[in-house]
This record gives C-alpha cells, structure tokens and sequence, in this order.
C-alpha cells in the first residue's frame, strides 16, 4: 500500500540519525585526535548520554538496569570501538559496504523477535540500496590504503566490521523490543551513558589519561557528541518505534552516500558516474523498500512522547 503522509515524516525523522552519523566521517577524520580512540569513544557518548538524562530526569527502574548495560554495549560501547578498528584494518570503502548489510540483516532479525515478517518490496529495496552503497563506494578510487595495511582487505578487518554490523543490529531490534514502554529520552540516555562507562576503565588502562584537545577538537567533539550522538540516536530510536525495523534499516543506507556526498562538497574528492549512478540506487532502494505491505499495527508501536516531567 501507498506510503503515508504520517509514515512519510517518521521516515523523515530517521534519515537524521545516518547523515549525522554520515557527518560524523568527516568531522573524526579532519578536527578528532586519531591515537585515542577508547577516550574518543567515552568523550563522545558520556556528554550525550548526561545531557539527555538532565532533559529526562529519569533514572533505570528494576530490569532496565541490565537492560540498559546490554543496549549500551551492543548499541554504543563496544559498537564504536569495533567501528574505529575496523576503520583501521580496512579501506573506508569496504568497511563502509560491510556495515550497509544491516539493512538486511535488520530485517531478518526482525522477523524472530517482533514478529515483523519482511515484506517482498522491503528486500527489493534492501536489495537495490546494497548495490548502490557497493557501486558508490568499491567503484571509487582508493583514498584509501590504510597507513601499514597492504592493498588486499584484512580478513580481521572483515570479521570486525562484520561483528560490530551484528551486534549494532541485535541491539537496535532488542531496543525496539524492550522500550515499548519507556520514555524515548531516558531510554536513549541510559544506553548511551552505560555505553560510555563501559569503555571508561578500559581507556584508562590503555590509552592512559585523557588526550589533551586544541579548539578544533572541542568543537568537534561538541558536533560528535551533541548531533551525531545524542539527537541522532534520538532519531534513531523514534523511527524504531513507529516504524517497522527493517524500514529503519533501509534509511540507514544514507548513512555512507552522506559521507560520500559531504567528501565531495567539503573535501573535493571525486564523485563520478559511479558515486552518481550508487546515490541514486541507494536513494530508490530506500523509496521502494517503505511501501510495505506490514499491517499498521506492526509498523507502529506505542507513540513517542518526549516530554519533560514535572518538578516535584
């Protein structure tokens, strides 16, 4: 059936989510210190994570406690460290491509846990938006060898990316599972604030005291924690509640043509047929693959309600 005009806004809600975090390439790679990436990881999720609690002033009840603790890690903690490694171990391009797969995956995983059966036009689309991010990004000359890695792809840079793809996935179905019940705003906090304390100790053990930032890196880490953290997996979470995960997944994809797309105008890297001819597919995928045919009461979940409690 035709896509709504409500559906349509919550679709548009979510796409803020992949092109901040699209945002996010550029930003880590041209104002962030490279050498601390479990420090970078706690900087970015600790102040996103406090400032929404602050808005929601609601702490974890019962069962969210090690709720909270799984979500953060699957979804936050160990989700950005495997995402630096494997942006060290492999070519942007293809750890860009590994990581579009959950679209896929999003919707397979989906099916056992919420019982949303993937609608044929949802895989078409996951699909088509596949081929386009593969298109876009393996057709484009590498900027990329990675300092000390050879020109061939690290099968742990594989494995890594693969293992932050699937967990990211399992934690986004658990979370949508789960937070039925829960304010949007506490639900986003609690996970990023156990997210953050999870890698915490270990970025001390490892990289010592925190790493000394200039002005560039203070304000990138504002954008880094305050846009591509906190309002974006606020995004993120609502389109998860009101729409079916494997539509979410699908807007996801707009995650690496943002970062392709943000090269272009702001780093002037090339962007030819392919970049072109993959933005479109990637574009078309995620258009088709929304005209669902999931019943409503599946796509939608219990409304949002971000609201601030009152003083007592």
């Amino acid at each position: 059936m035709e896509v709504t005009s409500r559906r349509w806004r919550w679709i548009a809600l979510t796409a803020i989510a992949p092109i901040a975090w699209g945002s996010n390439y550029f930003v880590t790679r041209q104002f962030l210190p490279d050498d601390s990436p479990l420090w970078g990881a706690v900087i970015r999720a600790l102040p996103a994570g406090l400032l929404l609690l602050a808005l929601a002033r609601e702490r974890p009840r019962g069962e969210w406690w090690w709720r909270s603790l799984v979500l953060g890690t699957l979804n936050v903690g160990a989700f950005f460290v495997l995402i630096y490694l494997a942006s060290q171990l492999l070519p942007t391009s293809v750890a860009s491509t590994l990581m579009a797969s959950s679209a896929a995956v999003l919707l397979l995983l989906a099916w056992p846990l919420l019982r949303e059966r993937p609608a044929l036009v949802s895989g078409i689309g996951a699909v088509v938006g596949f081929a386009g991010v593969a298109i876009m990004l393996l057709g484009a000359d590498p900027e990329d060898a990675v300092p000390g890695t050879s020109a061939g792809v690290d099968p742990l840079g594989v494995a890594v990316s693969l293992v932050a793809m699937l967990m990211s996935s399992l934690g986004f179905v658990l979370a949508k599972r789960w937070g039925g019940g829960v304010r949007l705003l506490p639900l986003t906090a609690w996970q990023l604030i156990a997210g953050g304390l999870v890698v915490l100790p270990l970025a001390v053990l490892v990289e010592g005291a925190p790493p000394v930032l200039d002005g560039p890196a203070l304000v990138g880490f504002a954008y880094v924690a305050m846009v591509a953290t906190a309002l974006a997996f606020v995004a993120w979470f609502a389109g998860l509640r009101h729409l079916p995960a494997g539509s979410v997944g699908l807007v996801g994809l707009l995650n690496p043509v943002t970062g392709v797309l943000l090269g272009t105008l702001v780093a002037h890297e090339a962007f030819g047929p392919a970049q072109a001819l993959g933005t479109a597919l990637v574009l078309g995928g995620v258009v088709v693959g929304q005209r669902s045919t999931t019943r409503p009461r599946d796509a939608v979940t219990a409304p949002v309600r971000v609201v601030f409690p009152h003083r007592h």
